[in-house]
Formats: structure tokens, C-alpha cells, sequence
């Protein structure tokens, strides 16, 4: 039996044998962390039916009961109304060794509703990091949790594969690779690919840094290196699959897949079907072109498209 259930028909056995009390509900939960004890019984509910010359003798007399008549229960103390006891650590090994062969315990029967949970969801110009560790074990968690309940889960990640971020490391690995591979470099795909990535920023910084000292503004600067030109090209030529650089960009997200198959086996995560922006940003254009028709978002001067949520309690955001 349940310990809880235990302690509740032990108390409720109790009061009718020595007050002649018939009580429909005892409370019990689980002792607080500052006081000693695993469960406690709530007796509060109970002095306004005994004499109050009783009351103060009450807990220690039930406290006593408990002990003699549960094989479980081994100690007590009473903190003003709260009745705190003690439980051996048998029973909580008993109790252990009775499910541990049960691998469905403490879930409950399938039912009709499916829930897609979304999480890790990462760029591919870069390795895993702490941040993706804490969403892959909350996700997986939370798709556990909800299987347990009978839910049927989907497990699904919305993966960044494309953009300005993934030719950086592209062109970085153009320029400065020659040739190498992670299995000539013995390294691991997607930290490789980050390597890369890292060695676009310092050639940028470095590039821009002479740009500012000839004169040139720091946001001009920013946008016109050599190595930033080259990245927006690359991004271009990817628009309009120009064959090198969709085979060059295949390859290297290839890459970073193996990369991220092995951290996720290592933390133990899973997924049922994986999304990729490269196939779904052309349907994100179409509905913003669509979204500006009907006056539902707006352009800025700069082109970039946004949408004003002040009336959802939100503020502007760019899309």
C-alpha cells in the first residue's frame, strides 16, 4: 500500500476507535525541508472535534499509534499542528525493488491527443552549446513527461540551415581551408565548421579595422570588407543555386549534421522529423509579400519588413 494511503486509514481508524470521530478526509503531505520527517499529517482540522483539554497530548498519542500499528512508520515529532513522521528506508527499498522490473509505472493509458513538442532547433554554422544542452534535455523531458501521461508526441526541430551566418563560414572555409575536412583535421563536423565561422569574425574585425583607420565610418566599415562582400555574394549565389556554392553549402551542413547526430546521442535525444528553413523560406517571403498587400505588416525605409503588435500588449518586430 501507498504509504500516504497507509497513514490515512491508520489515522482514520483512530479517531473512531478512541474519539468516536468519523473523518472523510485526512491531510498529509510531505514534510517541509526545515523540520525532520518524510510525511506529515495536518491536525489542525481535528482539534475542534476533540476537548480541548486533549489537544495538546493529541499528536504524540497518534504519533505513538502510527508506530506501533505500521511496520513503516519509525519516528515522529510534533511542530505546533503538524505531525511530521519518520519512514524507514525499507520501505522506500521495498518499494523500489517492487516496480523496478515494471517499465509502466506510473504511466497512464494512451489517449487521443498528440502534442508536437519543438526544441534545439539549431544554426549550422556552429556546434551545440551550453544553452542548446539545457533546451534538448527540457525538450526531451517534456516530451517524456507527456508520453507518460498517453499523450503521442512529436519531437521536431526547426533547423536554421541558411542565411548571411551560414555563408560566413562558407567563405571562411573557401579562403582559408584548402581542402581540409574534419576527418583530415580529426575533428568533430560541427565544431570544425565553427572554426571557420569564428575565423570569418577575427578576418572581419581585422579588414574593418583598417577600413575605419583609412576613414571610413564604423557601420560602413562593417558592411564593406572584402571577406563580408564575399559572404553576401555567397548568400546570393545560394538564392539563385548556383551549383558550387549549393554543393559547397550541402557539404558542409553535412557536416555539422554528423556533429550534432553525435552530441545528441551522447546526451540521449531524439527526434521524429526534422524542418529546414532552406526549404520553407520561400513560403515565409510569399506570406509577407501577402502580409504587406493587406497592410498587415509594413516596410521600412531600409527594406526590412516588420509588424506592429501594440494593440496584442506587444511592441513592433521584424520579420
Amino acid at each position: 500500500m501507498e504509504i500516504k494511503s497507509e497513514i490515512s486509514n491508520l489515522t482514520s481508524n483512530f479517531l473512531i476507535k478512541n474519539y468516536g470521530i468519523k473523518v472523510e478526509k485526512i491531510e498529509i503531505q510531505n514534510t517541509k525541508k526545515d523540520f525532520t520527517g518524510d510525511v506529515t499529517v495536518v491536525l489542525f482540522p481535528f482539534f475542534k472535534l476533540i476537548n480541548k483539554d486533549e489537544i495538546s497530548e493529541f499528536g504524540k498519542i497518534l504519533g505513538s499509534y502510527l508506530i506501533k500499528n505500521s511496520a513503516h512508520i519509525i519516528d515522529f515529532n510534533i511542530v505546533a499542528g503538524f505531525l511530521n513522521l519518520s519512514i524507514s528506508d525499507k520501505y522506500y527499498l521495498n518499494f523500489i525493488d517492487s516496480i523496478k522490473d515494471d517499465l509502466n509505472f506510473g504511466k497512464s493509458k494512451s489517449s487521443n491527443e498528440t502534442y508536437i513538442v519543438e526544441f534545439s532547433s539549431p544554426n549550422t554554422n556552429k556546434p551545440l552549446h551550453l544553452g542548446h544542452i539545457r533546451n534538448n534535455l527540457l525538450g526531451y523531458s517534456i516530451s517524456k513527461i507527456l508520453e507518460a501521461n498517453g499523450k503521442t508526441v512529436q519531437k521536431v526541430q526547426i533547423i536554421n540551415d541558411r542565411g548571411i551566418h551560414i555563408c560566413k563560414s562558407m567563405v571562411a572555409w573557401k579562403q582559408f581551408a584548402e581542402g581540409a575536412t574534419p576527418d583530415s583535421e580529426k575533428t568533430k563536423g560541427d565544431k570544425f565548421v565553427g572554426d571557420y565561422y569564428i575565423m570569418f569574425d577575427k578576418v572581419h574585425k581585422d579588414q574593418m579595422s583598417q577600413l575605419i583607420d583609412s576613414g571610413m565610418d564604423k557601420d560602413v566599415a562593417s558592411e564593406n570588407t572584402e571577406i563580408m562582400k564575399a559572404a553576401k555574394k555567397e548568400l546570393m549565389n545560394w538564392e539563385k543555386n548556383n551549383k558550387e556554392t549549393r554543393q559547397i553549402w550541402k557539404m558542409m551542413n553535412d557536416w555539422v549534421y554528423d556533429g550534432f547526430d553525435k552530441t545528441y546521442s551522447l546526451l540521449g535525444v531524439s527526434f521524429d522529423k526534422n524542418y529546414y528553413e532552406s526549404e520553407t523560406y520561400l513560403l515565409g517571403k510569399n506570406i509577407m509579400e501577402e502580409g504587406l498587400k493587406k497592410g498587415v505588416l509594413y516596410e521600412r525605409e531600409d527594406s526590412s519588413v516588420w509588424i506592429n503588435l501594440d494593440n496584442e500588449g506587444l511592441d513592433e518586430k521584424l520579420l
